[in-house]
């Protein structure tokens, strides 16, 4: 198999390949590393290489193969980790100068599972300043451009790692969500991201106990996310907010018969700004749960309300990361953290707790939502790509936006009510530009929502077509 096949190669395949010694650790990391000499220059995905570690590691991973060891999963595969995660004796920057020289003396908890896989760090991906906003860009990298159309954007906060994916330059990769950032980039990418439910994955830090942020998998198929969503989730017991719940079934087959299953679709969720194209895409995939043998109705849940919540526990998390950094390097932030740290100096404890009162109701709404359907359906993002050249558009459809992330509502108003959401890829503008489609499950029902996503994935195949510029 050629270099660059390989390099599409789902990563469930490559693990198997590994494991048969069909190719040994070192040929596979060596052909992504030959990619992303040939493809990184163009897009900018990849912003710190450990070529050495990672070959090393590859090594390492082929002699443990020959004396027989037990292995994990992910044993050999290529991982491309976010910039805003730690990870040990390599350069983390969360895209901020004030971290431009920062190297962490320990790994995140997410890294060192992925590791414990047998995953090996090729290198880290870019990201927007603290992740901050869906456009990858910053003052220490420069920004990664879509694949797909390297005039536009890739989203973000999880731009490098999805462009990295659609260009083949690792075979799985570890992101965050707040308000999509693993989805937005994803459906941009056309590859898929999953933002589990709040405690699938934990994470240990400041605020575990009420923290809107995921760490979560992003893969070329449902079944590479499934894969590494096997070895990421799992109880901690340092963060009070983890599922304890067997990892393990996400494991398993995705198979499943899904006649008379219920789909709410939502075009616009009750009315929200978004451009006509992107329904439009969408529209022309509706039938493939019907296909499948799918109830599908047009159907949402009333969730006005969200927006403002969203907003709030935002500011409440940025004013909180960047207080000393407004004080100490106020000049080296970006205006958007500025404003959004403000905005949450500025909030009342009685302004957090309604937000907090209000996100409980539309927590309830949802499951009384789910008690009548199975899944829902709806837009990832609320218009295409937007020029590379623009923070964030400032109009949807005629309807100006407020703020900088406004845009963002088809997955910050999911974010809110805490279940889990993926988006797949469902088809391409007529300009040629990824479109993707948000499915979203009951709370913790994390699996199912696997299920789907991989029948819809296995009746398009839209996955299979590469970017221009891989060639």
């Amino acid at each position: 198999m050629p270099d660059s096949d390989i390099c599409f190669t789902p990563a469930t395949e490559q693990a198997r390949m590994v494991r048969g010694g069909e190719i040994s650790a070192v040929e596979l990391m060596q052909a992504h590393l030959d990619q992303i000499e040939r493809v990184n220059p163009t897009v900018n995905a990849v912003v710190t290489l450990v070529a050495d570690e990672a070959l090393a590691g590859a090594a390492e991973a082929d002699q443990s193969r020959a004396r027989g060891d037990e292995f994990g999963p992910l044993h050999g595969l290529p991982t491309g980790i976010k910039d805003l995660i730690a990870t040990r004796g390599i350069r983390t920057t969360m895209g901020s100068p004030i971290f431009a020289d920062n190297v962490p003396d320990a790994d995140a908890g997410i890294v060192s599972r992925m590791k414990s896989a047998g995953a090996i760090v090729i290198g880290k991906t870019n990201t927007p300043e603290f992740g901050a906003g869906s456009q990858t860009f910053n003052q220490v990298f420069g920004a990664t451009l879509n694949p797909y159309d390297t005039s536009r954007t890739c989203g973000g906060s999880s731009g490098g790692s999805g462009v990295g994916l659609a260009c083949g330059m690792f075979s799985t990769t570890v992101g965050t969500d707040l308000g999509g950032s693993l989805r937005n980039p994803a459906a941009w990418s056309n590859v898929v991201g999953l933002r589990p439910s709040p405690g699938r994955v934990p994470a240990a830090g400041a605020l575990p106990w009420t923290s809107m942020s995921t760490a979560g998998p992003m893969g070329r198929t449902v079944a590479d996310v499934a894969l590494q969503l096997s070895v990421q989730a799992g109880p901690d017991p340092l963060v009070p907010s983890s599922l304890h719940e067997d990892p393990d079934r996400f494991a398993d087959a995705l198979g499943r018969d899904f006649a008379g299953t219920r789909i709410a679709w939502s075009r616009d969720l009750g009315g929200r700004p978004i451009e006509p194209v992107q329904t439009d895409v969408l529209d022309a995939q509706r039938h493939v749960f019907e296909d499948i043998g799918c109830i599908v109705e047009d159907a949402e849940p009333d969730l006005r309300g969200s927006d403002s919540v969203f907003q709030v526990l935002r500011a409440y998390s940025f004013a909180h990361g960047q207080e000393r950094h407004l004080i100490e390097h106020r000049d080296l932030l970006k205006d958007t953290v500025i404003w959004n740290a403000e905005e949450g100096l500025a909030l009342s404890a009685l302004d957090v707790a309604k937000a907090e009162e209000e996100r409980t109701r539309l927590f309830g709404l949802m499951i009384a939502f789910f008690d009548e359907y199975d899944f829902l359906a709806l837009p990832v993002t609320s218009l295409p790509p937007f020029s590379v050249d623009i923070p964030y558009p400032t109009v949807v459809n005629g309807v100006e936006m407020e703020t900088y992330i406004d845009w963002m509502w088809p997955c910050m108003d999911i974010t809110v009510v805490a279940c889990p959401a993926i988006s797949v890829p469902a088809g391409f503008t007529p300009d040629g530009l990824p479109v993707g489609l948000q499915l979203v499950s009951a709370p913790r029902t994390d699996f199912e929502l696997l299920q789907l996503a991989h029948a819809f994935e296995g009746a398009t195949g839209f996955w299979k077509q590469r970017p221009g510029v891989v060639g």
